[in-house]
């Protein structure tokens, strides 16, 4: 449970970040871009036995590259859907993804243990959840791009089970939660690294030097968010339902919490019922 609780509180550490940025007048995409090498370097400081790499197959290690890409591709859209959709709309896109892992893990991979009413309630409840705790977001977008909230949606489920299938398939044959992050990173650092390039010379982004800074701050608890999701998977013998289930929640509710103590946000009688239905759907699924 610890890891649990540690890779959600670094994952709310993310979004602490991206909310400062508006206040700061940080370009997000750059920091976001520049903050896997951040990441990759505090993976290397904290295990620095982890390289030489240990690559597996072909197969394996072509994957392991696709979803660091993955990762930088998920990002880019998360942030092309919120300014077009809004904030609520894309939430809501990005943690209905669980549907995809945690049924993946039910029914194909059969590590979710078995099926229970108790588990399904549990999960039920724990998706209507998800729903309630979204922004309700009554903004100023006229007319939705919907391909890109199916793009979001689409794209984080299968990152987020693929993930999943290799963390259990060869993480220690590579060498442990760090070597696989750190395998994972590369193929982010590349793919961050052409599309700043892409963008500078087409002038899609205008550089600052806080912007840059602002790449230290996100990348730290951004690998350490990956490291936790990978230990807490390991504790649970690498259960994706009950895991990534409390995981999403966590990260809702904690966000919650901080938006209202730090920010100021107050929560709508619709969030607060979806912190209900989340604390009932998680008891269930864990008891």
């Amino acid at each position: 449970m610890l890891y649990l609780i540690l890779t959600i509180v670094f994952s709310v550490l993310l979004l602490v970040n991206f909310r400062a940025h508006a206040k700061f007048n940080i370009d997000t995409r750059i920091a976001i871009l520049l903050n896997y090498p951040v990441c990759f370097l505090t993976g290397y400081f904290h295990q620095m036995d982890a390289i030489p790499f240990h690559w597996p197959s072909a197969g394996y290690s072509l994957g392991i590259l696709g979803i660091g890409i993955g990762f930088v591709i998920t990002f880019l859209l998360s942030g092309y859907s919120t300014v077009k959709n809004g904030m609520a709309p894309t939430s809501l896109a990005n943690n209905i993804s669980l549907v995809i892992p945690v049924m993946v893990n039910l029914f194909i991979w059969k590590t979710g243990g078995d099926l229970t009413l108790s588990v399904i309630a549990g999960l039920l409840l724990s998706f209507a959840a998800i729903y309630f705790c979204s922004p309700s977001g009554a903004g100023s977008i006229q007319k939705p791009v919907i391909w890109a909230l199916v793009a979001v949606f689409v794209a984080y489920g299968i990152t987020n089970t693929a993930f999943n299938y290799l963390n259990a398939a060869i993480v220690q044959q590579v060498g442990g939660s760090i070597s696989f992050t750190l395998m994972l990173l590369l193929g982010s650092m590349a793919t961050s690294a052409i599309v700043l390039v892409y963008w500078t010379i087409t002038g899609g982004v205008t550089w600052s030097l806080r912007s840059v800074l602002a790449a230290i701050p996100l990348g730290l608890p951004n690998f350490f968010s990956f490291y936790f999701l990978l230990k807490a998977l390991d504790a649970y013998q690498q259960n994706g339902a009950v895991v990534l289930t409390i995981y999403n929640l966590g990260v809702i509710l904690l966000s919650a919490v901080t938006a209202l103590v730090f920010f100021k946000e107050k929560l709508t009688n619709k969030q607060w019922v979806g912190i209900g239905l989340g604390c009932a759907g998680i008891a269930l699924i864990i008891l």
